[in-house]
């Protein structure tokens, strides 16, 4: 069987676009796969399961039977990707219990790969951050963020040693009209007739580059 994916969507920053990636990541797996489970440790910020009720379901990790739940779903190689956004208050504990129990091991021993997807920022709480996590994932299962909506200025070098996803802008008016907890980015897709517009190519890019991801997973475990 091929391996499991299990991405992570984090930041220790707030406001920092990352529900917005779990939103739009959940939903191209949806799309190419027809199946996906999603797990929302962000209930303190606007969250996934506001979005994608259907797919989502939400987690603590504060006490040790909570983590244990969380890491008994998402440990399992059964072909359906997983995708858990992290909410910024649970940043820390959630790669300081990764560490502890070995997750990284024990997921490779059981073909599951842990893609981090973090949302960068310029700031020295996030640089910091990211610079620790380089010490603990593997440069081909952490890949940086640069989300137009948020980074005003040039994504610091630390960010680009490695993989760097972009997330372009959109205008404002747009960009609230994708906030709607009722709008869907495949529905859109779907229902837009005009190719064209610049939503629909916002789209389509980031499914596109959300594939390459995936399809360099499969690269590299194969």
């Amino acid at each position: 069987m091929p391996a499991t994916p299990v991405y992570i969507v984090c930041s220790p920053r707030p406001q920092i676009g990352k529900t917005l990636l779990a939103r739009l990541l959940s939903e191209f797996l949806l799309l190419k796969n027809g199946q996906v489970r999603a797990f929302d440790i962000s209930v303190r910020e606007p969250a996934l399961i506001d979005y994608l009720p259907a797919i989502t379901e939400t987690a603590e990790i504060e006490d040790t039977y909570g983590k244990i739940q969380l890491m008994d779903q998402v440990i399992i190689n059964d072909g359906m990707a997983k995708v858990i956004d992290l909410g910024y208050y649970a940043f820390g504990e959630f790669f300081k219990m990764s560490e502890e129990i070995g997750f990284l091991k024990e997921a490779a021993r059981r073909n599951v790969v842990p893609i981090v997807l973090f949302c960068a920022e310029g700031d020295r709480v996030s640089t910091r951050a990211f610079d620790n996590l380089r010490r603990q994932i593997p440069m081909s299962q952490l890949i940086a963020v640069e989300n137009d909506h948020v980074l005003r200025e040039e994504l610091p070098a630390l960010f680009t040693r490695g993989r760097v996803l972009r997330i372009p802008a959109l205008p404002l008016f747009l960009k609230t009209y994708i906030d709607r907890y009722s709008f869907s980015f495949t529905g859109y897709l779907r229902q837009e007739r005009d190719q064209s517009t610049e939503l629909y190519q916002w789209i389509r890019r980031n499914y596109y580059a959300l594939r390459e991801i995936e399809t360099g997973l499969v690269m590299q475990r194969s």
